[in-house]
């Protein structure tokens, strides 16, 4: 599904990633570990098309998306990736219904039914009852599970996460754990999930390690 080729990335005279090859299988969950400043989240970024390598190929389903424009880029990106960070990321002047629309209104969706596909989304997160709630009055788990909802409302291939759990507390970090694995098997979605959760990267299909810019490990 997805394929990386030779994957290289500077800033500066700081050489980040050194050469990635790396091809994630549609329908997996696949962990990216490593020291900070390994390049975890300088890959996950490119992977999502957020930021472009100095070289090599970023391929989804065979297409070279490292030759599109920043058009073409953030259409591909509404259309096909979401993604969930470490702090949920929700505007806080709108409700958990309005942000989950977003994503569903920049891809050209009526009003009426990106409403009915975030309501949808909530509902099947079992946050039905806190649509109407800011962030402000959500719970730390319950605004992470929005910023998921938010990510799926387009039903887009894969999911990047930037360590989605770093900020809950224990139970809620294996709720949302648990919520991956249940979104895998109900939509078929992948996952790619950067984090220092060992406990969370043992559980998931394939480990990815890397140190000093380069797969170490998990092939």
């Amino acid at each position: 599904m997805i394929q990386l080729h030779d994957i290289r990335k500077s800033f500066g005279s700081l050489q980040v990633l050194k050469g990635i090859d790396l091809t994630i299988n549609q329908g997996e969950i696949v962990s990216i570990v490593g020291p900070s400043g390994a390049g975890k989240t300088t890959l996950l970024q490119i992977i999502g098309t957020l930021d472009h390598a100095d070289s090599g190929r970023v391929l989804f389903d065979g297409v070279d998306v490292s030759v599109y424009n920043e058009k073409q880029l953030s259409a591909f990106r509404n259309r096909h990736i979401g993604f969930v960070f470490q702090f949920h990321q929700l505007l806080p002047e709108f409700s958990a219904v309005e942000n989950v629309m977003m994503p569903a209104l920049i891809a050209g969706a009526s009003m009426a039914d990106a409403r009915r596909r975030a309501m949808e989304m909530l509902d099947f997160l079992g946050l039905i009852d806190r649509a109407t709630h800011k962030p402000a009055e959500l719970s730390g788990g319950e605004k992470q599970r929005v910023a998921v909802a938010r990510a799926l409302v387009n039903r887009p291939q894969v999911l990047l996460a930037d360590e989605p759990s770093g900020s809950l507390d224990t139970q809620n970090k294996a709720e949302l754990h648990q919520l991956f694995f249940d979104l895998r098997r109900e939509m078929g979605q992948t996952f790619i999930i950067v984090t220092h959760d060992e406990e969370l990267a043992a559980t998931t299909d394939r480990t990815i390690r890397l140190r000093d810019g380069l797969i170490v490990d998990g092939m």
